[in-house]
């Protein structure tokens, strides 16, 4: 999907780390409106010419028709949990996933929250994925997936 951001600053640093977060476009104000709608329709027809089913953050590549992950040369075939598990850290990128949330939206609710099941797929999927795994624990709180 493509991210154009708009914002009040307009500094280079931080256009330059928007962009090595993976915006597409960065528009600051003040701004046309004609050219914000110009812009949009640029990111939209290009959006539209990209393969839909692979979803990039980072060094990580998840190809959704095929349930396969690619991290730099290792490319691995994931089964239905760990797919679905490194699915749901792909659509929160950089965000702090906690363990019972993983639980109740990977797994459904008829898992024990004091299972360890989480740490045992995430064991599997960093193992799978290689020394260069985005997967990380944040102490206390859960796991995020690394933007870089």
């Amino acid at each position: 999907m493509p991210v154009l951001i708009l914002s009040a600053r307009n500094d280079l640093p931080t256009k330059l780390r928007s962009f090595q977060l993976g915006a597409n476009d960065y528009l600051s104000k003040p701004f046309s409106f004609d050219e914000l709608v110009a812009r949009v329709r640029v990111q939209l027809r290009h959006g539209a010419s990209e393969d839909a089913s692979t979803v990039r953050v980072g060094g990580l590549e998840l190809d959704l028709a095929r349930r396969r992950a690619r991290v730099e040369d290792t490319v691995t075939d994931l089964s239905d949990r760990e797919f679905r598990l490194l699915y749901h850290l792909v659509s929160h990128a950089g965000e702090v996933v906690s363990r019972e949330r993983l639980l109740s939206e990977v797994w459904g609710y008829s898992f024990d929250p004091g299972s360890n099941v989480v740490d045992v797929c995430v064991r599997r999927l960093r193992k799978k994925l290689g020394p260069a795994s985005p997967i990380q624990t944040v102490r206390h709180a859960g796991y995020r997936l690394a933007l870089t």
